[in-house]
């Protein structure tokens, strides 16, 4: 095991299936020279030259044209999006292009890249650079979502993102780049679709995804010092869903919460709740409980900014009043 940072992770995925797979590119502003704004892809370009790791003009629409048109023609590129707001100016690639590329040529195209992008809050970058907009993306037919919450995740998903037939939207959490973990040495490549336990409980469910997981950790320690055994899950991906984690896990606590950095409207929880009161209601012990941001811009001020992101207390009193 090597102890890597969550950004050290992405370079050393990108790393691992570039030496696997020639066809494998990156492309975007300021990966190459610069290594990335998050410094996320560092010695890239020492390692493979630029014709694999190129530096583009500032136009999301230009890198994930190009990306569409390199991996629909063999190769299997990764295009960086700066930060995910930005996915705004390139949302017809996003929604209606390298999605349906396979369906509307009838299985003859594929279009098998991954758009990595800085997603989420807490870096004081205000409202139009810190969103939290995998939801955004979850509602695509044609595209898979994951959001890594670790730097062990970040490369083995990374990893089975770029090996994947279709495209995946590869959210990075801008707040977790500096945080360190083991991360295999080795080839290592996860599944995509795979929920992950990471603190088994008794009383009941928590959801969570990217930052929210240690967030939520940290909350499961709050409440065990209570009396509450909460079960925490790390969703990882959101397309394609692990609903059968998610669902057994509801089954035997009976209580359901979902934390999401999102915006409360049409959140990733809510169709997670949808699917539980359809699937598991009657296994339900209280009401599906969905803490998130409020449904508005996010501030600047880090006082704001931490006002409205949920808190392992706030977490922890949402859990503690619900179950009485």
């Amino acid at each position: 095991m090597a102890q890597l940072t969550y950004r050290e992770a992405v370079a050393a995925g990108i790393t691992q299936e570039m030496e696997h797979d020639d066809r494998v590119a990156l492309i975007g502003e300021d990966v190459a020279g610069a290594g990335g704004v998050f410094k996320a892809t560092v010695g890239l370009l020492e390692k493979f030259g630029p014709r694999r790791v190129i530096d583009t003009p500032i136009s999301e629409e230009a890198i994930l044209g190009a990306a569409m048109g390199a991996a629909m023609t063999g190769m299997r590129p990764i295009a960086e999006i700066m930060f995910s707001d930005f996915l705004a100016v390139c949302w017809d690639f996003v929604a209606n292009e390298f999605p349906k590329s396979r369906y509307m040529s009838n299985g003859q195209l594929g279009c098998p890249l991954v758009v990595r992008t800085g997603n989420g809050a807490g870096s004081r970058f205000g409202a139009q650079h810190s969103q939290s907009v995998e939801n955004w993306a979850m509602a695509i037919p044609g595209l898979k979502v994951v959001a890594p919450s670790t730097p062990a995740d970040v490369k083995g998903l990374l990893a089975a993102s770029v090996r994947d037939p279709d495209p995946v939207i590869f959210f990075e959490h801008k707040s977790l780049y500096a945080m360190k973990g083991d991360v295999p040495d080795g080839i290592h490549v996860d599944t995509l679709g795979t929920a992950r336990v990471v603190r088994p409980g008794s009383d009941c469910t928590i959801l969570a995804l990217a930052l929210m997981v240690h967030r939520a950790l940290d909350a499961a320690d709050r409440l065990a010092a209570e009396g509450i055994d909460a079960e925490v899950i790390d969703v990882r991906s959101l397309v394609p869903l692990d609903t059968q984690t998610i669902l057994g896990s509801l089954v035997k606590t009976g209580r359901l919460y979902t934390v999401e950095e999102n915006p409360r409207l049409c959140g990733w929880g809510a169709e997670i709740a949808s699917i539980a009161a359809d699937e598991c209601f009657y296994d339900l012990d209280g009401p599906i409980v969905r803490i998130t941001t409020p449904h508005i811009p996010l501030p600047a001020a880090d006082n704001l900014e931490d006002i409205v992101l949920p808190t392992p207390e706030r977490i922890a009193d949402k859990v503690r009043r619900s179950m009485g």
